[in-house]
């Protein structure tokens, strides 16, 4: 692969915190089952919701859910379906608040999880910022292994879109 074409993306450090296989798969471009239901249900969310709110906004290799300003300050929304993988929003969500900072914009986060009516405030300290640039590196030695690691069964593969690629 190409040095140039990698990056670690908002989506790999989503999949990061949730299976290191799925980060060498997705930074291939190999796609997950766009017929699975879970991708259907996230993009229904996140097309249906926060109609108000600027959506979908790139900047650079980032893409962000929801923008808007609340009492002066930007806030960044990262939608999902369930906080079940509020760790791995977190840290996707960190991850476009440190880029955002580092390109002279600063942000505060929100995790919107719309189906539960929750929502979670994230601000970027040393500690996150600590954890992001370890798993930025992390990420970038996965993406360098010529193979993916050997698929293991854990608790988020039942209803994981690469669940055919790994075990059949």
């Amino acid at each position: 692969m190409p040095e140039n074409d990698l990056h670690v993306t908002g989506t790999l450090v989503w999949y990061y915190y949730i299976c290191q296989r799925e980060v060498w798969l997705m930074a291939r471009h190999l796609v997950p089952d766009q017929d699975n239901p879970n991708i259907d249900l996230g993009r229904f969310i996140g097309e249906n919701t926060y109609q108000r709110d600027k959506k979908e906004i790139t900047v650079g290799h980032i893409k962000l859910d929801v923008l808007r300003k609340e009492k002066g300050q930007l806030v960044i929304g990262e939608v999902k379906k369930s906080s079940k993988y509020e760790k791995s929003a977190m840290m996707q969500l960190a991850f476009y608040l440190l880029e955002l900072k580092e390109r002279g914009v600063e942000a505060v986060g929100e995790l919107l999880f719309p189906k539960e009516k929750k929502k979670i405030r994230v601000e970027l300290n040393d500690g996150l910022i600590a954890d992001i640039e370890k798993a930025k590196k992390d990420i970038l030695r996965i993406i360098y292994q010529d193979v993916p690691q050997a698929p293991k069964k854990i608790v988020f593969c039942r209803n994981c879109a690469y669940a055919e690629f790994c075990w059949s």
